[in-house]
């Protein structure tokens, strides 16, 4: 490369201000040092920039082209500028990767305590399911990912967060039927089809038919939903059964006035949530620190449900 940042410079310079003298002014050099500089990029581009004229600067099609190229390299050196100011004044980055059946839940809380701990910490989130979101963090994509636990492969490492217990959740009429008989309160005494779940990639869904005995060969159980919120809303309207994570629970009840909750006789079925990086990143204190708030916020909701 054989032109400079600061000639990109100047070119936008007197693209924007159309009068090499007004240019000069706003570099703040001298307009000689600036038309040497500019005759320099033409040199190295192989042509002319701009028709001189009287009273005014145009651009020569060469010109347009370059432009806008400039504005491209410029605007990049611009962002690395401010990243390595953010970077050496202590500002951070993290980008997190979290599963649908525990974002909506989970990330309002776990964002304000974040921004509570550090102002300055930029956060971007990917929602994925666990096998895409796995895949993003052994490729780089993001920094940590929060899934339900294991997550398997020795080049991650894990950390459990807090436990995650299933309900049962369906219309009032199903709810009242099946308290009626806590003996049978068991998911391992769950009909068939009575069960609606996620749709097939879910790790919930995986989840919840290993606590029912059951596995993806059972073909009446109905597995076509896409998400939590529309699985509360039809079994709510009376359309079977389905198991609800704490995590979920009251924000779905509260959403969905006639879906009706119940727990399960002991032992509970659970899932446990937990935070998953390389294994290569090393024991940083960002981990540490993103744990920490993680399953603060998590405990809360959890704990909210079972008080």
């Amino acid at each position: 490369m054989n032109f400079t940042l600061r000639q990109l410079q100047y070119f936008n310079a007197v693209a924007e201000q159309r009068n090499f003298g007004r240019a000069a002014q706003v570099c703040h050099v001298s307009q000689p040092a600036l038309s040497v500089q500019i005759k320099a990029l033409e040199e190295t581009l192989g042509g002319a920039l701009f028709e001189r004229k009287a009273r005014d600067i145009l651009l020569t099609p060469l010109g347009r082209d370059v432009l806008d190229h400039a504005r491209q390299v410029l605007g990049a050196a611009n962002s690395l500028d401010q990243f390595a100011k953010d970077h050496s004044g202590g500002h951070r980055s993290l980008s997190i990767g979290i599963i649908p059946t525990i974002a909506p839940y989970l990330l309002p809380g776990v964002l304000a305590g974040l921004r509570a701990t550090d102002v300055s910490l930029r956060v971007q989130i990917r929602e994925a399911r666990t096998e895409r979101l796995l895949s993003m963090l052994r490729a780089g994509e993001i920094d940590a990912g929060v899934v339900a636990l294991p997550a398997g492969g020795s080049e991650l490492f894990e950390v459990p967060l807090f436990e995650d217990r299933f309900l049962l959740a369906g219309s009032s009429t199903r709810i009242q039927n099946m308290a009626s008989d806590p003996e049978a309160l068991r998911p391992l005494d769950l009909q068939t089809a009575q069960l609606m779940l996620l749709d097939d990639g879910h790790c919930l869904t995986d989840q919840a038919l290993e606590v029912c005995g059951q596995d993806r060969s059972s073909g009446l159980i109905n597995m076509g939903a896409s998400s939590l919120a529309t699985l509360s809303r039809l079994v709510a309207e009376g359309f079977g059964l389905t198991l609800m994570p704490e995590l979920a629970a009251r924000a779905e009840a509260d959403a969905v006035p006639g879906l009706k909750l119940l727990r399960f006789t002991a032992p509970q079925p659970a899932r446990t949530v937990g935070l998953v990086r390389r294994s290569s990143t090393g024991e940083e204190e960002w981990f540490r620190g993103l744990a920490d708030v993680i399953r603060q916020v998590g405990e809360g909701i959890v704990s909210a449900t079972r008080g």
